[in-house]
């Protein structure tokens, strides 16, 4: 296990330096001068040249790279031109909203796509079948910001359900941070009113985000169960009696989880890079709208941490699906 996890690391350093000269060339090779982006508008040529040596931009690319990295290593992500301030304290800030979206996400998906795919197998070729894989192919066809306009017309504007869009009401007190997750916040500092006016918040743009992967939990499972159910061991059980529900529960849905966890891994770190939509649609602050108004404002330093952030998150998660499969699957372990 030690071995798998020094390999996986070693793995992601080299792929998170990869993606690092992908995203350094894209900035610098796109069309626009970084020097005048930062220093504004109605910067002089004398402020835009002295800008320019100061941040190093009148440098080779190599060179430049090499000191990026140097930033890199020492926890500086650069400064934003958007925001004023340096891109690691607006990531701190955001960075939280967004993987509260994706956890409430995800569970949505996982809670109702989980159940969804055994009953449809259980029901193959039956009406309960039929409207759960109709389900799941909406979920792949309906894209997620038509989506989530759609749930704020109806939820939101016409029958009033669900508040529009933000994290908090207007006259609502943000609880005192702690893990910048206001839900979990406000449940912490002992206020669950404002916990409950988060996760209502959280309710459509949550919804708009877990269809894809509720589509794909559900296609995933269903297709395991229907493997388990037909193999001997399940068709034996059923010869000695063992009731319906513990064949499922126990025999079948044990072993058919392997694969659905591993998609909701995958999943999961899709719906980290995925948030751009959503949170636009919804005004939902977290880092994804936070990189679609850099990437607005041509503000390449927050779109390169972004970037980077999400794609270490995304190896993470596919780390831990791994570990997680080694400690379920005897059989995993047994090849390590």
């Amino acid at each position: 296990m030690q071995r798998l996890i020094l390999k996986r690391l070693g793995l992601m350093v080299v792929m998170l330096l990869g993606l690092a000269v992908i995203t350094f060339t894209v900035a610098n090779i796109a069309p626009g001068d970084p020097a005048r982006l930062a220093a504004g508008p109605d910067a002089s040529p004398d402020m835009v040249e002295k800008i320019r040596v100061e941040r190093g931009f009148d440098r080779a690319l190599p060179v430049r790279f090499g000191l990026y990295l140097g930033q890199l290593a020492q926890g500086d992500l650069g400064t934003s031109v958007y925001t004023g301030r340096p891109v690691a304290q607006d990531i701190a800030v955001f960075l939280p909203a967004t993987i509260e979206l994706v956890l409430f996400s995800i569970l949505i998906a996982v809670v109702l796509g989980v159940p969804f795919g055994v009953l449809a197998a259980v029901w193959q070729n039956r009406l309960p079948d039929h409207a759960i894989r109709f389900l799941s192919v909406s979920g792949v066809a309906l894209p997620m910001f038509w989506l989530g306009l759609m749930l704020q017309w109806y939820l939101s504007l016409e029958l009033g359900l669900f508040p529009l869009g933000g994290r908090l009401g207007i006259f609502d007190d943000v609880p005192t941070t702690i893990t910048g997750m206001i839900s979990i916040d406000a449940l912490l500092v002992g206020d669950p009113a404002t916990a409950g006016t988060a996760l209502m918040h959280m309710v459509l743009p949550a919804t708009a985000l877990s269809f894809p992967a509720l589509a794909a939990i559900i296609r995933v499972n269903r297709a395991e169960m229907l493997e388990v159910l037909g193999r001997d061991y399940v068709v034996n059980a059923r010869a000695q009696g063992i009731g319906p529900f513990r064949i499922i529960a126990i025999y079948a849905l044990k072993n058919a989880i392997l694969p659905t966890l591993a998609m909701i891994g995958l999943r999961f770190g899709w719906m980290l890079g995925g948030t751009v939509l959503v949170e636009s649609v919804f005004d939902f602050p977290g880092i994804g709208l936070y990189a679609a108004k850099a990437a607005i404002s041509s503000d390449f330093e927050p779109i390169m941490a972004v970037t980077l952030i999400l794609g270490a998150a995304f190896m993470l998660t596919n780390l831990l699906i791994d570990l997680m499969y080694a400690l379920l699957d005897p059989r995993v372990r047994n090849q390590i």
